[in-house]
């Protein structure tokens, strides 16, 4: 898949970054640390709001529960999977990119609340903890078919398992679900033209067609509805 250029994180946004723009949900935590317990839709919140501190675009339009991408907007948002996992990766092709121990904080340094950032050795692109510490959300839905809007997080969390903490492993929940070891990195970058309905690895279309369940619908799916 060919992504067009974009910016991301070296960190995921931390405690000091996420209150100075909004109020910080992590309280009694070291401000270095990621900012956790932030839901999906307070991620988004978050980047809009940094968007207009800073005077570009904001990449979202949001009303409700319902978020509306502009793709052409060089503001803050949440990386597409697609962008998430080839920044994780920087690169390799194994489940993670250095030894684990080495890079990313999991259940086997007995932490009870995330680490700061930049503690661990980064990948090949300089980024840190894209595996472990906090699990981070994307953009993209987790599979609208079974789970609705449920919206997609990746890489691990400080008390998660070795099998885990791996550059292709994907959960996901509500986009107002309250996770205590769930943050979020931001990229920047325009990707597609004005209106445009997909870009980076995303597309509309294809969320909706993911949606559509085609006969009975088996018990416990909730396929989301489109408008």
């Amino acid at each position: 898949m060919d992504l067009v250029a974009f910016e991301i994180g070296r960190t995921a946004v931390t405690r000091a970054e996420f209150a100075g723009v909004k109020n910080d949900p992590s309280r009694g935590h070291s401000p270095n640390a990621p900012a956790h317990g932030v839901t999906w839709l307070e991620a988004i919140d978050w980047c809009n709001a940094a968007s207009e501190a800073e005077g570009i675009s904001p990449a979202y339009a949001r009303t409700g529960r319902n978020v509306e991408w502009n793709v052409a907007a060089n503001g803050y948002r949440l990386p597409t999977e697609a962008e998430w996992e080839y920044a994780c990766r920087a690169g390799s092709v194994g489940p993670h990119y250095g030894p684990l121990n080495e890079i990313a904080w999991t259940a086997k340094d007995g932490l009870s609340a995330p680490s700061d950032g930049a503690l661990k050795a980064p990948n090949g692109f300089g980024a840190y903890d894209t595996l472990g510490n906090v699990w981070e959300w994307c953009w993209d839905y987790a599979d609208p078919a079974r789970y609705g809007d449920y919206r997609a997080f990746r890489g691990g969390g400080w008390a998660d398992d070795a099998w885990n903490v791996r550059a292709s492993v994907r959960r996901g929940s509500a986009p107002d679900a309250v996770l205590e070891d769930v943050g979020f990195r931001v990229a920047r970058g325009a990707c597609g033209a004005p209106m445009a309905k997909s870009g980076q690895g995303w597309s509309d279309e294809a969320d909706r067609s993911r949606a559509r369940v085609r006969g009975p619908i088996p018990f416990g799916w909730t396929p989301l509805k489109f408008d």
